[in-house]
């Protein structure tokens, strides 16, 4: 609970307080800021100012308007002293409303101002002390008097600042000393206002306002600089991550891909792992180890191989001859099934041995070929003094022919080198040795399939025009002249040595394959051949269900000048495609 000082009256709060002090002991005392005239109300008080100070309360609107350019004071942002004197001015003006009635908006003046703001303190707390602090007095007008006192703070010039004792020595100072600034009209001074784009303050100087903004930008590149070295890092950081995952992936990439160089060296025997004598050796020590093989056997096998290495002739341990006589003698006394068959030249069988077996079908299938047309005189010319060849003695011969200027393109894939190596041949190598040999001969590319479930039945019929010129009227077992076909697929090759027509019209080609052992071939030299013998020869268009097959045909001799033309045009190999 809180006492007054004056009257003893006792209130609950301190803005009760307030409040009472300002009603009960200051409602009849309206004192005038300019000349301490007291004693009358507030219409009465009004219109004194009005009246005798004219000049005075002129001069104060002027210092407010002055003020609120010089200091960029503007409606929305007036600073906490003002605030605080309007709270006052306002408590004021409804305490002396409450009992004045007759007060209203038209007896004010037009700036709703009645007292120099100067003229009380900022501040009601200080008058709150004084009066608790002074004793009681019965004299309301001395207590009066010192509260306007303590209230009461020297005028201070709003242009330089300097302190005069009091309103008139003020009034003077500024007509005196800042007369130019009162002699400016208003809308000259708001033309000087100047208002920050971007935070709304107002300035009164063009280059304080500029300073203002380049502190306003000078923050703004600072956070953008900052953002930006962020930004250079992250992306930094983030090409050095990418950098270092596209690394991994061409490192794993390379990897796989020497992986898959490497496995498909070591399928086409490019892997420098030796070639036919080093596979031979091998495999024929490693059935030593095993206990298949003697070392007597061994030894004796090693001396006939380097023996066969050195004169450049196969051993003929491999090969299996008289068959084509012995299907002539079947096919003439039993195959009821069969209307039509046709035969090629004689031809020897020669299958894989413990130093070409996985890579070696192609030499393989050139050996058969070429001992076919060893047995005809036709070729005789072109193959004066020619045996079988070993393989190694094969791979030199195909080198020679790339020497000549054969196909350039298929010994660059093979890097101009069989010798001493476990490389596959195809057809093109096959076509490149019969050329260089001046044997006339062809290749024809099946390159897709041409029947149903992916068979080949042109393939089938090229084979039967190739044998049978005249189909009717021939006998039913035809032995033609024609030397076997080369027949090369994906991985593997054979050679085709006749074709079977069946009464139903349906076409069964012979194939000698280099994979089949002597053992199982010789079974077709017996008398009273099996049907089941001929199941390793037969092929029906339902077994050839490769993607792609190319055949290479022997047609004849080449002369001197044909070949040369033949060697001009493996420049570029191309073949002949079905269909």
């Amino acid at each position: 609970m809180l006492s007054c000082d004056i009257c003893g009256e006792t209130v609950s709060s301190e803005p009760d307080m307030k409040a009472h002090l300002l009603i009960v002991h200051m409602e009849n005392e309206v004192i005038c800021p300019f000349c301490k005239l007291s004693g009358v109300n507030y219409d009465e008080m009004c219109f004194h100012i009005e009246t005798a100070h004219f000049e005075q309360n002129e001069l104060e609107r002027n210092f407010e308007r002055i003020n609120t350019v010089q200091y960029g004071i503007s409606d929305n942002r007036k600073d906490s002293s003002l605030q605080c004197r309007a709270d006052i001015n306002s408590s004021v003006h409804s305490a002396c409303a409450s009992n004045q009635p007759k007060i209203s908006a038209q007896s004010l003046p037009k700036d709703g101002t009645l007292k120099h703001k100067d003229f009380y303190s900022e501040n009601l707390t200080e008058s709150r002390k004084f009066l608790k602090s002074t004793e009681k007095q019965s004299d309301r007008t001395k207590i009066k008097e010192s509260i306007y006192e303590t209230m009461y703070s020297p005028p201070e010039c709003p242009f330089c600042g300097k302190i005069e004792d009091n309103s008139q020595d003020m009034e003077t100072h500024v007509k005196t000393k800042h007369a130019d600034l009162l002699d400016t009209p208003l809308e000259d001074c708001n033309q000087l206002l100047y208002d920050c784009p971007m935070c709304g303050l107002v300035c009164t100087n063009y280059h304080i306002l500029q300073e203002h903004v380049d502190l306003h930008l000078e923050e703004s590149s600072f956070g953008q600089g900052v953002n930006r070295v962020q930004c250079s890092r992250d992306l930094e950081l983030a090409q050095q991550l990418q950098q270092e995952e596209d690394r991994k992936r061409r490192s794993e990439e390379s990897r796989q891909e020497m992986e898959e160089f490497q496995k498909l060296q070591r399928q086409y025997g490019l892997d420098n792992s030796g070639g036919y004598k080093q596979q031979q050796l091998r495999n024929m020590e490693i059935e030593v180890n095993r206990g298949r093989m003697h070392p007597s056997e061994f030894h004796r096998r090693k001396a006939d191989m380097m023996e066969s290495l050195a004169i450049g002739v196969d051993d003929g341990k491999t090969k299996t001859s008289g068959i084509m006589e012995a299907l002539y003698r079947y096919y003439q006394n039993a195959a009821t099934d069969v209307r039509r068959v046709w035969l090629s030249a004689g031809v020897d069988h020669f299958h894989s041995s413990f130093g070409d077996k996985g890579w070696g079908c192609g030499y393989r299938n050139f050996q058969m070929l070429l001992s076919s047309l060893l047995q005809n005189d036709g070729y005789d010319d072109s193959l004066k003094g020619m045996s079988v060849p070993c393989i190694p003695k094969i791979q030199s011969m195909i080198e020679d022919a790339w020497k000549e200027g054969f196909d350039p393109q298929g010994a660059s894939q093979l890097n101009d080198k069989l010798q001493g190596t476990k490389a596959w041949i195809g057809a093109c190598e096959i076509y490149t040795l019969l050329t260089s040999l001046r044997i006339k001969c062809r290749i024809v590319d099946f390159q897709k399939s041409t029947g149903p479930l992916g068979t080949h039945p042109r393939l089938f019929e090229w084979i039967l025009s190739y044998y049978a010129s005249e189909r009717e009227g021939s006998p039913k077992v035809v032995c033609t002249s024609k030397p076997p076909i080369y027949l090369q697929h994906q991985g593997h090759s054979r050679t085709v040595v006749g074709i079977e027509e069946k009464k139903n019209r349906t076409l069964c080609l012979l194939v000698f394959d280099p994979g089949c052992p002597s053992r199982e071939m010789q079974k077709l030299l017996k008398q009273d051949m099996e049907v089941s013998s001929l199941k390793q020869l037969r092929k029906f268009v339902g077994n050839l269900k490769h993607k792609q097959y190319q055949i290479v045909a022997v047609e004849g001799v080449l002369s001197s000048e044909e070949k040369i033309a033949r060697r001009q045009a493996s420049q570029v190999f191309t073949a002949e495609k079905i269909p």
